[in-house]
């Protein structure tokens, strides 16, 4: 089936909820569908779940999950499956929704391990509660987003890492020289499910969506074909758990704003920002404080340090002395360099254009990502570097001697320079970064493969990053970005 059949039939399932309605009370005065339904009329406020079921709404939501992907959950429904099944089922789920009737299932669960040891816990929801979870995280973000501070940058639209970063290095460039690295221990994990309901409660006044939202709290984690509760946790992997993790840790942003803290946070990552270490260390052991006995969760205390910001990793990114510039982490380096190492290895026997496919496709991604750093010979050695890895492939599958001559003079070296690097008696890796295979597979060939090039010298170059296999993504230079205005700090040595 196409996506613009799917699309038309969606259209019509979603338009299944206006078919003998009476028309809205607030148009003309007439009963209202949820009259009709015998329920009490409820307060504007109140109405929020037939926001979410409308149906702008719905094909927003539905557009968002299916361009998201992803795998499926406990029912085995693919994406791809989903406008289908709308379009049979939707009237009944609607019901159930505006009825506050309305079960999820529970999520799967799935470990992936973490960059620095361990596994980080996923709960993957099926694809109608991704898409029914979307509905509701977009009516809800578009009343509380306005509401979260300025110093919260992660999922929020119109914010970024790239922006928590910048704010971070301006306030190093103001002066503040010291850092409390605050991590959280198992954030998504230790979430009082009690509290949050009340924070919610707070801003919703519809008892449907609260009942909903308790609901996919509630749903329970099947694991090993066993489903088990969950009392404290908002499995990550559902749309509607970002959200409900800055609502969480909104009240965190509340105190550092009320004692008049420089801080950055970008979910559960925050750092504050302080001019003289025991001022850091004081600021360390009262919001560790308020963290575990006013919100109950708990701070890694192996993870979290009162540092110099260049010695520290935020979001990837560490921050130079003085706050002069930004530098990839050197663990975010070596993860990226044993990725490239993974996809360019040697022996895995597959052709220079697969290798080539798997490579592009990540480098477009981490280059978009981190080309907001200001080292470009970071990215000068880094692209040389894998130059040297893929042209080492080459040679090695080639193999015999006289196949290297051969290939070698087919792609214009001089036969006497194709000759000796032929039966040259070194190894693959040293003989990779000779003349003769410089010449023969210059970046160029790579580029036609449709490898980027990550270093183009210090010119005035743009990003093209995610519009093709073959356009190049490079280094972005020195670009700016920009901020929501910086709030006004305390001091950073106090009278």
């Amino acid at each position: 089936m196409s996506d613009k059949r799917q699309n038309n039939q969606l259209v019509l399932a979603f338009d299944e909820e206006y078919r003998g309605e009476a028309p809205n009370s607030l148009g003309g005065g007439t009963e209202s569908f949820a009259a009709k339904r015998g329920t009490e009329s409820l307060a504007i406020g109140e109405r929020l779940m037939e926001e979410v079921c409308e149906r702008e709404n719905c094909k927003q939501a539905l557009a968002r999950v299916r361009a998201n992907k992803g795998s499926s959950g406990v029912d085995g429904m693919t994406v791809r499956q989903l406008p289908e099944f709308l379009k049979q089922h939707w009237p009944a789920i609607r019901e159930q929704l505006l009825s506050g009737t309305y079960v999820p299932q529970p999520v799967k669960r799935v470990e992936i391990p973490k960059p620095d040891g361990g596994v980080r816990k996923l709960g993957i929801p099926t694809v109608l509660d991704r898409f029914i979870q979307q509905a509701v995280m977009q009516v809800l973000q578009r009343r509380w987003d306005r509401t979260f501070s300025d110093h919260s940058y992660g999922f929020r639209p119109g914010h970024s890492a790239h922006q928590a970063v910048e704010a971070a290095q301006q306030y190093i460039a103001a002066g503040y020289r010291w850092v409390v690295d605050l991590d959280l221990e198992k954030f998504f994990d230790r979430v009082n499910h009690d509290r949050l309901m009340a924070a919610v409660a707070r801003r919703v006044a519809d008892k449907r969506l609260l009942r909903l939202i308790r609901a996919y709290l509630k749903a329970g984690v099947m694991e090993n074909g066993l489903v088990g509760t969950t009392e404290e946790e908002t499995p990550q992997g559902g749309p509607l758990s970002p959200l409900l993790s800055n609502l969480v840790l909104d009240e965190l942003d509340h105190e550092l704003a009320r004692r008049n803290h420089c801080y950055v946070r970008y979910a559960d990552d925050c750092n504050i920002y302080v001019g003289i270490q025991q001022a850091g260390e004081r600021v360390m052991r009262s919001i560790t404080r308020f963290i575990l006995n006013r919100l109950k969760l708990k701070v890694n205390e192996q993870k979290s340090a009162v540092a110099r910001p260049a010695e520290r990793k935020f979001l990837g990114f560490s921050i130079s002395k003085g706050g002069k510039r930004r530098l990839i982490a050197l663990k975010s380096l070596l993860r990226s360099k044993q990725k490239i190492q993974k996809l360019t290895s040697r022996t895995k026997g597959i052709s220079i254009e697969q290798v080539a496919k798997g490579l592009a496709s990540y480098l477009r991604g981490w280059t978009s990502y981190f080309g907001f750093c200001e080292t470009p010979s970071t990215f000068r050695r880094l692209d040389e570097w894998l130059r040297h890895r893929l042209r080492a492939i080459l040679w090695k599958q080639w193999k015999r001697g006289t196949t290297r001559f051969t290939k070698l003079r087919e792609l214009g070296v001089s036969r006497g320079l194709a000759a000796r690097t032929a039966g040259s008696p070194n190894g693959v890796w040293r003989l990779a970064n000779r003349p003769a295979l410089s010449y023969a597979l210059p970046t160029s060939y790579f580029e036609s493969l449709g490898i980027p090039r990550l270093y183009r010298g210090n010119s005035s170059i743009h990003r093209t990053a995610g519009c093709g296999p073959a356009c190049p993504v490079v280094w972005l230079g020195w670009r700016e970005v920009t901020l929501p205005p910086m709030p006004i700090c305390a001091p950073i040595f106090p009278p």
